[in-house]
């Protein structure tokens, strides 16, 4: 009997221990440290984030990060600034807790790169831009020209697209947000495909650019047009990326953002670099 009641005792045991380990996930390790860590590549690009003279961040990025720490439970946000590709590497061994970084949702990140993303919080599509004084007029003037972009993007996808269809000569892609635009004004391209948000900022800085035609929606590669269509985000939707082990911090972190929605938070800071639009209200299918 007694070594019956010993292996009971022992089975309990162990199942409080597992329960235990259970409990604590990410959410409750974040909560312990105090801080919520967000990988960005996106440094210095109006109007998502920046840094001022005095050491503070600012734009519409730092701002959600911010409302969303506090909503989660979390008393101090930080970046962990990065190169661009190097976000979703750093994100699956643990070097920053999500990726609030301009990132689109796409199910090739999804389900190739294996992280999760929450529900949008801002849409982009993308325009052609080129010089003022460019004799690039119209789509069709790109014939033969080289266009310019930013590695692992969807700005870049709709680069490559444009050469696929013959519309375009090749794309040089770069490490950054700011380089294709100074690529541009050097003369090493001849049009840059980009957001309209990191467009402003741009025109904020200097004056000289222009547009071609509509925009440009995000369209996704032949290989994954099949799993986009069934996703129930509307691509070119900005998320939060999130890692598959972290369930609890994903729903906290929608949680917080369809909360923000429906206070008319999300809205507000948006406005306030002004990067609203009607079309910003409906960021799912």
């Amino acid at each position: 009997m007694s070594i019956s009641i010993g292996k009971v005792a022992l089975a309990a045991a162990i199942l409080v221990s597992a329960l235990s380990g259970a409990r604590a996930t990410c959410l409750d390790d974040i909560k312990k440290a105090g801080v919520l860590t967000a990988g960005n590549g996106l440094l210095g690009t109006k109007p998502f984030v920046w840094k001022n003279e005095d050491g503070t961040y600012a734009g519409f990025e730092w701002d959600l990060l911010q409302e969303i720490g506090k909503r989660i439970g979390v008393p101090k946000q930080d970046y962990v600034i990065t190169e661009w590709t190097s976000l979703i590497p750093g994100l699956k061994v643990g070097r920053w807790d999500i990726i609030l970084s301009g990132m689109a949702a796409t199910q090739e990140r999804i389900q190739g790169a294996g992280i999760t993303f929450s529900k949008p919080y801002f849409l982009l599509y993308d325009y052609v831009i080129v010089p003022k004084d460019s004799p690039i007029n119209t789509i069709d003037d790109l014939k033969g020209k080289t266009l310019a972009s930013t590695l692992g993007t969807m700005d870049s996808v709709n680069a490559h697209n444009l050469v696929d269809q013959g519309k375009a000569a090749k794309v040089q892609d770069f490490n950054d947000f700011g380089a294709p635009f100074l690529a541009l004004r050097n003369g090493q391209v001849d049009a840059v495909i980009m957001d309209q948000a990191t467009l402003q900022a741009q025109i904020e800085a200097m004056n000289d650019l222009r547009t071609l035609g509509e925009p440009l929606f995000y369209r996704s590669k032949p290989e994954w047009a099949e799993a986009e269509s069934k996703a129930d985000y509307i691509l070119g939707g900005t998320s939060i990326g999130v890692r598959k082990e972290c369930p609890e911090l994903l729903a906290a972190v929608n949680d917080a953002l369809t909360a923000m929605d429906a206070d008319g938070t999300r809205k507000k800071i948006l406005e306030k670099y002004g990067a609203w639009a009607d079309y910003q209200a409906k960021t799912t299918k």
